[in-house]
């Protein structure tokens, strides 16, 4: 019989994923629009969106592919919450605290450290500035979202299994 919990386990695995994709999708638009309207660094690259600079990661700066990039990422670090933390997931109090959390590591690792590197802007690694608290903010909001989303989605995994 234990057989049969651990088959249950593993349809869900693939429902949560989607879930926390979906989720990580709609969490990551307010991030997006926050980027849409920021300037990049208007004395480096006056008239440079934050939001082309992401399309810059695998081209030239794009507003387009800066968006594509954005919410594919938003879908994937969906995925990597759900695949880490959904066990801590059933209390809605503390979740809210490790999508707060998530949002601020991602906010480091992302904004601070990888997203300079990769364009070659080393003087702006761990670099806190106006448009990082902007950033700052925008991560936060998708933890919180990111969080709400794979919480109410998930009452529909039931219903489909």
């Amino acid at each position: 019989m234990a057989s049969t919990g651990a088959t249950t386990s593993m349809r869900a695995l693939p429902m949560n994923l989607v879930t926390g994709a979906a989720a990580g999708v709609v969490a990551g638009i307010p991030l997006g629009i926050i980027m849409q309207v920021r300037d990049a660094d208007p004395k480096m690259m006056p008239g440079v969106q934050m939001i082309d600079q992401v399309g810059d990661l695998i081209s030239d700066p794009s507003t387009g592919l800066g968006w594509l990039i954005h919410l594919f990422n938003s879908a994937l670090f969906g995925v990597v919450f759900v695949l880490l933390f959904s066990r801590l997931l059933n209390q809605r109090g503390p979740a809210m605290l490790v999508g707060l959390l998530y949002g601020v590591a991602w906010w480091v690792i992302g904004a601070l450290w990888i997203m300079p590197a990769w364009l070659g802007m080393d003087a702006m690694v761990f670099e806190v500035g106006a448009n990082q608290w902007w950033s700052l903010a925008g991560h936060l909001i998708y933890g919180l979202l990111l969080v709400a989303g794979y919480i109410m989605g998930r009452p529909m995994l039931s219903k489909s299994s």
